[in-house]
């Protein structure tokens, strides 16, 4: 398994990295991330990678943009250096909400960083739970897309619900919902909703039976938590019994854990694709789950040449 294989990090989220290599039974590749006093990045492998299979993990989360410059650069390094295949490993994929024009004169974003990142010489992409699928078809490299889906179940199916019900946010969340649903043979409701400008969401009904049951509200990512507070009240002015949140993806960002603290969450269940070291000290209504495993053997079977497709559901 450490024939041929190298494993690096920037600076986005090196826990998960190091959890990620210490599943697979290899070190970090000794490499310099650092800025210079006025803020250019800098960056260095400092062992040989010629020939090697090259996986760099970086979320690109916030700082958005450092961390997908760290990416970039990192990416351009291992070209030189005559790595035989870079795959860019982002549990994260920043910019992914922006995959379309809704106003005219705006910027398709998700789509040039796909061509930053192809430009830049990454040969594959392995991600998670990507905010539109489609962006897969912004590439012109493979791309493997995973789902949160085989860590966020294990835990669920472990939890005492009573007549659960599962909540999608939205209409465009709805099939990831019933996926849920019928996997944890529960009942699916609907947040009927309306955004007036950006981060902000008016919860308007819920479609649906939710009345004396156990709801969970699932969501791809929650950024500020307007839209998921709203929602959990929502449900439980129609009568849920408790109200739990589940993402794969915790932005968490401006008002987003003051509001988790003050609503009527039991708890918001997410992953470590975005590192929560300080929120999880000042929210205590998260449970953070790992994808190490799941990268971990993406990355295994990548390198093997095996089929990655067993770990799609």
């Amino acid at each position: 398994m450490t024939n041929g294989i190298k494993l690096l990090t920037g600076n986005a989220n090196r826990p998960l990295a190091v959890n990620v290599s210490e599943h697979l039974g290899i070190s970090l590749a000794d490499t310099t991330v650092a800025a210079f006093s006025d803020g250019e990045i800098m960056v260095q492998i400092n062992e040989n990678v010629r020939g090697a299979d090259v996986f760099v993990i970086q979320s690109t989360c916030t700082p958005v943009n450092h961390n997908l410059m760290e990416l970039l650069l990192m990416i351009d390094a291992l070209k030189r250096a005559s790595a035989s295949r870079i795959t860019a490993v982002i549990p994260y994929y920043g910019y992914a909400r922006q995959d379309r024009k809704v106003q005219p004169r705006v910027p398709i974003s998700s789509k040039l960083v796909a061509d930053l990142l192809t430009a830049a010489g990454a040969n594959r992409i392995l991600t998670i739970d990507l905010h539109a699928a489609q962006i897969q078809g912004f590439f012109n490299i493979p791309v493997d897309h995973l789902y949160a889906a085989f860590v966020l179940l294990d835990y669920l199916k472990r939890c005492e619900f009573e007549n659960l019900v599962i909540v999608s946010p939205d209409a465009g969340g709805v099939e990831r919902a019933r996926a849920f649903a019928k996997r944890l043979n529960a009942s699916l409701a609907i947040i009927d909703k309306r955004r007036e400008v950006a981060n902000v969401s008016k919860v308007m009904n819920v479609i649906g039976e939710v009345r004396g049951k156990d709801a969970i509200i699932l969501d791809d990512m929650i950024d500020t938590a307007g839209t998921t507070v709203q929602a959990a009240q929502a449900l439980k002015d129609t009568g849920a019994k408790r109200v739990f949140a589940a993402c794969s993806h915790a932005v968490l960002s401006g008002p987003a854990i003051d509001r988790i603290n003050g609503s009527s969450l039991e708890e918001v269940i997410t992953t470590d694709t975005i590192p929560l070291d300080d929120k999880t000290e000042a929210c205590r209504k998260l449970k953070v789950l790992s994808v190490s495993a799941l990268l971990s053997e993406a990355i295994k079977r990548i390198h093997e040449e095996t089929s990655v497709s067993s770990l799609f559901v």
